[in-house]
């Protein structure tokens, strides 16, 4: 098989070449595309490398037309339209496995090599992780490979000699590269973020919908990163507050809907105590406005670009979903008490149940309520009471409690008794609400574990959690979290509900128990440097470069004139290095340069621009010249311009020849 390769025609080589490149661009965009279009890929690139190890012609254009109205039937068929940017890039892949079926002349190559550009590109469309930008880096070289390699000489040029050129040209480029990151205008995306997909994950969403999953898969993927400029709180501590749900239907909580005038709704009432929290939270994008903070934190934290405000539920949003990976400082404080101290009107809309549901539910409300010691007990005994219940009624924490029916809480309290932080806060919520005190469900993240690397504390999907809060006379809002009481580990210390390792990291952990986590650690050290420096560089921090360099209010103008003086600064000073390193690095060159000054000091006038050639003509007239002297400017000449290209061996022997050279018969 090496032999065979080795042996290979040029065109079959290079087309093979070309085809493992497409692959490795196409690669990545396997799991977004549909089925069928990444069978008609991988069958036509298949197809194209078997015509061209056999040496068989291209088929007609008949297979082409055929395979090009296929692929538009798909397109429409998946997305209804073929516009866009799932169905472009859908398109344009099979447009780019179907033009390698024409690959001809070098028309045809160069058609392939720019939609491999585009096709490299559109890869960031859905993903600009770090290992994204790896993999599209030599993605980037292997195409610039296979153009540079079709613009050698006829032959068998190797290709690690394009190879190097095309190194050579992408570090040539690097520094225009990192111009115009840190100086081209930051605009606004021009496609939209994928959809909500949480349904059946771990993570936030906008409601929650109550027992229609049946398993939780975690997503280990991080949500944000926290640097504490100080001690960090307690882990049981770190609540971070996300959106808060009071209004139930039956099966679906949501933000509050409340039938009351705005004047007697509850307002935030926030009070806070003791000393502050500082911190700095990095944001995954997620398309939503929530702002993740601690509770409490009563100012806006310091974030550039948005306009950041708190509800009456004490839930921080911006004025605008977060696309874009962000970073904002915050101040927040753990001893803290919000709402109103003393039964209110609006109090009414945390107390409400649909009608219909959860009877068994209600009547253990007032099976309690009929218990003697809590007969007249106050919102805090009953809390006690029923967390009580959840701790030894034999009730499980779990990610597959199965899909629960019409009657969620029912089935919680009497016949599964399992479940996860969702299942628990809303039954627990639904039975206070029952026992008339006021509740609702807040939901956000929990935790976090710290990077031993970096010491930032990393908060994933994973840690996404649901807790209650119940209002109580004289203490306003007061944080429950019932799960607790059915699983402490969940809250009290770094241990999570974990999916089982795979063979492999069971492997590893087996040779090594703490290799994955040291891994692991690592690599979320580095991929949180590159979030910070390349993914988070944004308007503002354009701006802040600016000013650095002395601008004192710098504008959109500034940045232009900042980008184009660079550009043409730099194309500049390329020219110019350019063209001394020909003049003076070039050895034919000064070879050539060297054998002028010998004959000019030998007394022949030879104009400073002469060719070899000229300069044989001028020995030749002068009567007197060697044929070796002449022999050896013409096979300067020639070697200089020899295909595939000048040869160093004869350049070697020519510059030996010279130093004994004799010009001049005697």
């Amino acid at each position: 098989m090496l032999q065979r390769l080795r042996t290979l025609p040029r065109d079959t080589r290079d087309t093979l070449f070309l085809l493992l490149v497409i692959a490795w661009v196409v690669v990545p965009q396997i799991e977004r595309l549909p089925w069928w279009c990444s069978l008609i890929v991988v069958g036509v690139l298949v197809w194209r490398g078997l015509l061209a190890w056999g040496g068989r012609p291209l088929p007609s254009r008949w297979w082409l037309l055929g395979l090009l109205v296929l692929a538009m039937a798909g397109t429409w068929t998946s997305y209804q339209t073929l516009f866009g940017r799932d169905a472009g890039v859908t398109f344009m892949v099979v447009l780019l496995a179907l033009k390698t079926l024409e690959l001809r002349a070098q028309r045809d190559a160069f058609v392939i090599f720019f939609l491999g550009f585009f096709a490299m590109l559109s890869n960031f469309f859905f993903s600009q992780s770090l290992p994204t930008a790896a993999a599209m880096v030599l993605a980037l070289w292997g195409l610039l490979t296979a153009l540079v390699n079709s613009h050698m000489p006829v032959g068998r040029p190797p290709l690690i000699r394009a190879a190097r050129t095309a190194g050579w040209m992408m570090l040539a480029g690097a520094p225009i590269m990192v111009a115009l990151f840190l100086l081209f205008p930051r605009m606004a995306p021009l496609w939209s973020m994928p959809g909500d997909a949480m349904s059946g994950r771990s993570g936030l969403s906008g409601q929650m919908q109550v027992g229609t999953i049946a398993s939780l898969a975690l997503d280990d993927s991080v949500a944000m990163r926290i640097r504490f400029d100080g001690a960090p709180p307690a882990q049981d501590q770190m609540y971070f507050r996300g959106p808060v749900f009071s209004s139930f239907d039956g099966r679906e909580w949501r933000p509050l809907r409340s039938a009351f005038p705005a004047r007697v709704q509850l307002q935030a009432g926030l009070q806070v105590r003791g000393a502050p929290v500082d911190y700095q939270v990095t944001l995954a994008a997620n398309n939503r406005p929530w702002l993740m903070v601690l509770d409490a934190t009563p100012q806006a934290p310091d974030i550039r670009g948005y306009t950041a405000r708190m509800g009456p539920d004490l839930q921080w949003q911006t004025d605008q979903p977060m696309t874009d990976l962000v970073r904002y400082r915050a101040s927040s404080f753990a001893d803290f008490s919000h709402g109103p101290l003393q039964p209110v009107v609006g109090l009414q809309d945390f107390v409400d149940l649909p009608p219909g549901f959860n009877p068994r539910t209600l009547q253990l409300a007032a099976d309690l309520r009929r218990t003697p010691a809590l007969a007249n007990a106050g919102a805090q005994a009953l809390v006690d009471a029923v967390l009580e219940k959840l701790r030894t009624g034999g009730y499980e924490y779990t990610l597959e409690p199965g899909v629960f029916g019409t009657h969620t809480a029912d089935e919680f309290w009497f016949d599964r008794k399992l479940g996860f932080c969702e299942h628990i806060a809303s039954s627990f919520v639904l039975l206070m609400r029952a026992l008339d005190v006021p509740a609702r469900v807040v939901t956000g993240y929990q935790g976090g574990q710290v990077n031993s690397v970096d010491g930032l504390w990393t908060v994933r999907q994973s840690d996404a959690h649901a807790w209650t809060e119940v209002w109580m006379p004289s203490r306003g809002w007061v944080r429950v979290d019932p799960t607790a009481a059915v699983a402490p580990a969940r809250v009290g210390t770094i241990r999570r509900l974990q999916r089982q390792p795979d063979v492999f990291t069971q492997a590893l952990n087996t040779v090594s128990p703490g290799f994955t986590v040291s891994l692991r650690a690592l690599w979320e050290a580095t991929n949180n440097r590159w979030n910070q420096w390349v993914l988070n560089y944004s308007q503002a921090k354009q701006m802040d470069l600016l000013r650095q360099l002395g601008v004192q209010s710098p504008s959109w103008q500034d940045l232009s004139t900042a980008l184009i003086g660079l550009i043409v600064g730099a194309s500049l000073l390329g020219a110019a290095w350019s063209w001394w390193n020909r003049q003076a690095h070039d050895p034919w060159l000064r070879l050539l340069h060297t054998a002028g000054l010998r004959l000019r000091a030998a007394g022949l006038d030879v104009p400073p621009d002469s060719t070899p050639r000229a300069m044989a003509g001028l020995l030749q007239a002068h009567g007197k010249a060697t044929a070796e002297a002449v022999d050896w400017l013409l096979r300067l000449e020639a070697g200089r311009y020899a295909r595939p290209g000048p040869d160093k061996t004869t350049l070697r022997r020519l510059q030996g020849e010279l130093r004994r050279l004799r010009w001049f018969a005697a």
